[in-house]
């Protein structure tokens, strides 16, 4: 397939696969102690699965400042070194939290924390700019989003950041950032379980990238059947907005009796399972490019490769809605 993909209205060229580093940030916590991370993960395998995604042609990594409580931008950072400028780097900013004992302690909207945000941000990724900076406060008022957009608009003319994007799954938020002259993306979740067909149209609309977090629907797309033993991934106490796992952290029934159903045309090709939902993405819309997460140079091999293997058929699209009754 064609292995690039334009950021939205940007004229950055990326790789049509991004690496979301969430779980390379490892363990962090809400104030309550609910886990907020993946689980325990080792710093020098994140750094060479990192590598190992660059040289399989990956030049799109998305973090956020909270991610481990500033941890992932960290890794991230050490893991790209001398070769930060072969890649794309998103980040986003508007939580709070202790670095020290790694908890979230809050949100902060104001234009003075978001400027403060990223400073830091830059620090630890150890570079003097980002490409894409992405509001983190997905149901932020959208008045007080159009003064954050409008800030980033100073970035960009600081030179600070190339573009920006508001991570939220409601098409009306997304909107006001997409009136920006320099907006080039929405990030927002998609996977085939899970569609977004308001948020897509006004990606077609607005011209932005489409950037799809959960496109891996938490590992149940990649295969994973049973809850995280982990006491330190997010799975093993859920919440509320965390679809497909039920109480006690295992797999909703009905989910996999879904991916169960769809398995032989996700499989297709030679296929992994992983490799069928991100090829599901690829085919939903030009402008989709899914961002799965990684804590293994494994898990890293396996992702890139779904690349190799290109978007499903329309009419395997077609055959998904069907088995799924959409």
């Amino acid at each position: 397939m064609e292995i690039t993909r334009t950021l939205g209205r940007s004229g950055i060229d990326i790789s049509a696969l991004g690496f979301g580093c969430w779980a390379i940030g490892g363990e962090w916590q809400a104030a309550d102690g609910q886990p907020l991370g993946w689980g325990k993960v080792d710093d020098e395998e994140s750094v060479r699965a990192v590598r190992r995604a660059l040289d399989l042609g990956i030049t799109f990594f998305d973090t956020a400042d909270t991610y481990g409580a500033g941890h992932s931008e960290r890794v991230l950072g050490r893991a790209l070194g001398k070769r930060r400028d072969d890649v794309v780097l998103a980040t986003k900013w508007g939580n709070v939290f202790d670095e020290d004992t790694r908890t979230l302690t809050g949100s902060d909207h104001t234009p003075e924390y978001a400027r403060r945000a990223l400073t830091a941000s830059l620090e630890r990724l150890d570079t003097d700019h980002i490409d894409l900076y992405q509001l983190h406060l997905s149901d932020l008022d959208p008045a007080l989003a159009a003064e954050l957009r409008d800030l980033c608009e100073e970035f960009v003319s600081e030179g600070l950041i190339r573009a920006y994007a508001w991570s939220t799954d409601d098409p009306a938020r997304a909107a006001v950032f997409a009136e920006g002259e320099h907006c080039a993306a929405v990030q927002h979740a998609l996977n085939v379980m899970q569609d977004a067909p308001e948020i897509l149209a006004l990606c077609e609309e607005s011209g932005l990238a489409s950037i799809n977090r959960s496109p891996l629907a938490m590992g149940l797309l990649a295969g994973k059947r049973q809850g995280p033993k982990d006491a330190g991934d997010i799975r093993s106490r859920p919440p509320a907005w965390l679809q497909g796992f039920g109480d006690g952290a295992s797999a909703d029934p009905e989910w996999l009796a879904r991916i169960d159903a769809l398995k032989e045309i996700l499989t297709s090709e030679g296929r992994t399972l992983a490799q069928g939902a991100l090829g599901w993405i690829w085919a939903r819309s030009p402008r989709t490019v899914p961002i799965p997460g990684f804590r293994s140079v494994a898990q890293a091999e396996q992702n890139a490769g779904a690349m190799e293997k290109g978007p499903l058929t329309a009419d395997q699209l077609t055959e998904i809605n069907r088995l799924l009754a959409r």
